[in-house]
């Protein structure tokens, strides 16, 4: 489904109060590139429609995952502040005051509280992580704050390619890159492929040529 398609049909099951969109699949499969899309699209064709929820913000910082022993699991599931984003998303459902949310920096890896401000006027929030859909104890709690769902379904062997160009670009030599791909990226991956629940609306997506 391409990305104005998508966002007419949001449009359509809009009603009068807010709608939460909840973008989900791998690492690596596109979903922050989705979301900023669809968040493009909607507000092109409604000004202040749509604004962008990245899960991302509620990892856990390095020094809980130290102590917790996680630092090398970073961003599995146990490696997130779920009651918070339950908490947070519950108050974005609500729309009845200015929500303040964190937000992740890939830079410096770490998440920076007080980052984005969503208003109660945006009638669309799209949400974008790896575990929305997850079947698991507390992410499963977050199915009723959904209005709607879409997953991105990416061929193993294009989500290690994409990871690995990732960890590239974060400076990260060859080696390293692929083990840190295939040690963490791609397990997570796999989770997500066998244990997420079905979208209302699932997006193929092919490998490179």
């Amino acid at each position: 489904m391409e990305t104005d398609a998508l966002a007419k049909l949001i449009f359509a099951r809009l009603g009068h109060g807010r709608m939460i969109v909840a973008i989900a699949g791998a690492p690596g499969s596109g979903k922050s590139t989705l979301a900023e899309a669809l968040c493009a699209a909607l507000n092109d064709q409604r000004a202040g429609a749509a604004a962008v929820m990245p899960m991302d913000g509620y990892h856990l910082d390095n020094a809980i995952l130290d102590a917790r022993g996680l630092r090398a699991r970073k961003g599995s599931p146990p490696t997130f502040d779920v009651d918070g984003l339950a908490g947070d998303l519950a108050r974005v459902r609500a729309a009845d005051r200015p929500v303040i949310l964190p937000v992740f920096d890939r830079e410096l890896d770490l998440a920076r509280a007080g980052a984005r401000e969503v208003g109660p006027e945006v009638p669309v929030i799209l949400i974008e992580g790896n575990y929305l859909l997850l079947e698991q104890a507390q992410w499963r709690d977050l199915s009723p704050l959904f209005d709607m769902t879409v997953f991105l379904d990416v061929p193993e062997a294009e989500l290690e390619r994409r990871l690995i160009d990732r960890w590239l670009h974060y400076g990260l030599d060859a080696e390293a890159a692929r083990t840190r791909a295939l040690g963490n990226d791609i397990p997570n991956a796999r989770l997500v492929a066998t244990t997420s629940r079905a979208a209302d609306i699932t997006i193929k997506q092919e490998g490179s040529a």
